[in-house]
């Protein structure tokens, strides 16, 4: 009899993975054309207005290519982009909500909201999760899944309709309590970068505990385990 058998454990229901790879897709359009939209201006000011001719808050180590005609269609694509990703972000959430995905799956228990389990987790996950955590999100996951679907996230799409005149023009207050058109670009570039900065750590961890069975799951919503023979 092997020392072991691959086991399969219900990982993702459908509505997680059709919204995870529509997520993936438009995170890549996004980064795509905001690299494009910073090679055309790639200086950060803070207040209302800036330009050639103003001092910047930031230069960025970057290009100008505005002669190249990318700004432009850099702006459509992340338009475009940000509009799919909140239909797609609205129908996870009333349906991560229907299905309690958010409380039994994403909420922290009490139990884990201490210093100790904290410390387990990140010891775990360099000595290599078990099967309890592989199969269930640990209390840091759910922690920072949280932050970047409630608070990032959002906080991306509030930052990116201060810098529209058109919005701002109906709703005054929404640039203004980000300091002007100026400041809400450069703290939606922030909080761009932070996005990213999730997203690097997040393709890590998987490298870490198995690529292609945790991409195969989120396909077929499946977890391929092996676990010891009885």
């Amino acid at each position: 009899m092997p020392d072991s058998e691959i086991r399969y454990v219900q990982r993702h229901s459908a509505i997680v993975r059709v919204t995870h790879w529509i997520n993936a897709a438009g995170f890549l359009a996004l980064v795509v054309s905001g690299i494009a939209i910073l090679l055309a201006y790639p200086r950060l000011h803070w207040g209302e207005t800036g330009s050639l001719g103003t001092p910047s808050l930031v230069d960025l180590p970057l290009p100008f290519v505005l002669e190249l005609g990318i700004r432009g269609p850099g702006r459509y694509l992340h338009f475009l982009a940000a509009w799919v990703l909140l239909f797609n972000g609205s129908v996870y959430l009333i349906a991560g909500l229907y299905t309690r995905h958010f409380r039994n799956e994403l909420l922290p228990r009490r139990s884990d909201l201490a210093l100790r389990p904290m410390l387990k987790v990140i010891v775990n996950h360099f000595q290599g999760a078990p099967e309890d955590e592989i199969e269930s999100y640990n209390v840091l996951q759910r922690f920072f899944y949280l932050g970047v679907m409630f608070v990032l996230i959002p906080f991306m799409f509030v930052s990116g309709l201060a810098m529209s005149p058109a919005v701002t023009s109906v709703i005054p207050a929404l640039v203004e309590m980000l300091g002007g058109h100026q400041s809400a670009r450069t703290l939606h570039f922030v909080a761009a970068n932070l996005l990213l900065l999730f997203f690097l750590v997040h393709m890590t961890m998987l490298f870490l505990t198995g690529f292609n069975s945790r991409c195969r799951a989120m396909i077929t919503g499946y977890l391929a385990l092996r676990k010891k023979a009885r």
